[in-house]
């Protein structure tokens, strides 16, 4: 007689934020895909979903509460359904969910992801929301199983939590204080990725450079980057986001000095006013920040330099702007994430005297955006007619089947739209690499219309071939709304 076949309960991830929440939903979808759940992309068959909050962004509240409106209308007609609620959103609002959502079964915070598939069953069991909230980290996400987006490319955090109390951050509220990862642990990590196929890692920390702050090394973070140069089989290391007030010469010089490190820096800048930086508490002065800029040229010419940068901070006079424009000028960034200023509750500045007006942020907003892209496109400009390294990527090119174009970025990180041949046996993989000739160039990309040469396939490369021919249910962490839709 033959067995009956059991179905396997289905999940989605929904994320928002940062690469940190990204990192954590991998980590989330490892959990339930080791407790036996299968990722779904069907809109109307999960079982599960999840979503993992950030709690940074203006309307976060509303963000989350509208996507939990909409699918509890979906919940209503699947039975068995369970919806959870993670990441910083949770760990600040707590009861509160449950409260204005009450079809939310689990609510689980940032210090213990690992606890998700256990609460999961007790709501199921007990027949009621099960909220979990610890405030100490349980264990280094890292730790966890995983379910990784990409076959060639992975992030490792090194350290979680954050030391410093910018008035208008409340992720160090959230996330705790900062806790490091041994050196050990984080290269044993990267050598089971890269012997997995991965190529291409990024180091993750809330304030990655002051690494090693905890047991008392303020060399670590240079060590480390040290220490990834010497994996074989490692092609490119990244990091962010590293602070300023942190940033030594030593890891200039490892930068520099370890061929696999990347000619890219994202270093947050906020503002370019000195008297802004004092009173959003951030240790450092625009001289200093610009300082850190011109060795980080002097030791690689040809780095491309990013930054967070935010508008309309309480108290900003045209004049504290202006100030900002002057260091975004004279940063030459390759790009930068621009914010307008908002209240986050539980944060100092959401309480400061002189909020700016909404139309005069917008005004600025408006003002700094036309020059990050200005320059931006003028640094671009200048890489017209040179080489280019890249290494091609999924889901990097919106408009690649229609344009017959592969994407990928180049060592800086520059985004690269190239030209690539017909025959499929000539194609690069995702994860393979070749050299290109930058032939146009826009303020947000590069395109390399020239062809392609030194075509090499890569160990990323094979991983990600053997992923497609053993596909999963789906790829991806998804990122924003569900599209989740009642069942007839």
């Amino acid at each position: 007689m033959t067995s009956p076949t059991i179905a396997r309960r289905t999940y989605q991830v929904v994320t928002y934020g940062c690469q940190m929440n990204v990192h954590d939903s991998e980590r989330i979808s490892g959990l339930l895909e080791d407790a036996g759940y299968v990722r779904t992309e069907a809109d109307d068959q999960a079982d599960l979903v999840v979503f993992n909050t950030c709690a940074v962004r203006e309307n976060a509240d509303n963000k989350l509460y509208g996507n939990l409106g909409h699918i509890a209308s979906v919940k209503a007609v699947r039975p068995g359904m369970q919806i959870a609620v993670g990441g910083c959103m949770a760990q600040k609002d707590r009861d509160t969910i449950t409260r204005r959502a009450p079809w939310v079964d689990v609510v689980f915070g940032t210090h213990n992801v690992g606890s998700l598939p256990v609460l999961l069953e007790r709501a199921r069991i007990e027949q009621e929301a099960q909220v979990e909230i610890v405030e100490a980290l349980q264990t280094f996400p890292s730790n966890l199983p995983t379910r990784r987006d990409s076959a060639y490319s992975a992030w490792v955090s090194i350290s979680v939590g954050c030391n410093n109390t910018c008035t208008f951050c409340i992720v160090p509220a959230l996330r705790g204080k900062e806790t490091d990862r041994r050196p050990g642990d984080i290269l044993r990590e990267i050598e089971t990725l890269v012997a997995e196929g991965v190529q291409e890692i990024t180091l993750l920390g809330q304030n990655v450079n002051s690494y090693g702050v905890e047991f008392g090394d303020r060399g670590a973070f240079a060590k480390l980057l040290r220490a990834c140069g010497g994996v074989e089989g490692l092609e490119r290391v990244r990091f962010t986001s590293p602070h300023p007030a942190a940033f030594t010469d030593d890891v200039i010089e490892a930068m520099a000095e370890t061929p696999n490190v990347m000619p890219q820096l994202h270093m947050p800048l906020q503002s370019g006013s000195d008297r802004i930086l004092r009173e959003m508490r951030r240790s450092y002065r625009a001289e200093r920040y610009l300082g850190i800029i011109e060795r980080v040229r002097a030791a690689m010419p040809e780095a491309a330099i990013t930054t967070d940068l935010i508008v309309g901070f309480p108290g900003e006079t045209e004049d504290d702007f202006r100030q900002t424009l002057d260091v975004v000028a004279a940063s030459r960034f390759a790009a930068a994430f621009t914010f307008q200023y908002s209240i986050r509750p539980g944060t100092p500045a959401a309480t400061m005297p002189d909020q700016v007006p909404k139309p005069v942020v917008q005004e600025r907003y408006d003002r700094l955006l036309e020059l990050v892209n200005d320059v931006a496109h003028r640094e671009n400009q200048g890489l017209e007619g040179r080489e280019v390294e890249v290494m091609f990527a999924d889901g990097e090119g919106r408009k690649d089947q229609a344009t017959h174009r592969m994407s990928g970025r180049a060592r800086d990180n520059r985004l690269v739209h190239v030209t690539v041949p017909g025959d499929a046996a000539q194609r690069p993989r995702p994860g393979d690499i070749a050299t290109t000739v930058v032939t146009h160039a826009a303020p947000h990309h590069l395109n390399a219309d020239a062809g392609i040469t030194d075509l090499r396939r890569t160990r990323g490369g094979d991983a990600w071939q053997r992923r497609q021919e053993t596909p999963a249910v789906s790829a991806g962490v998804s990122l924003g709304m569900p599209t989740l839709r009642p069942t007839s």
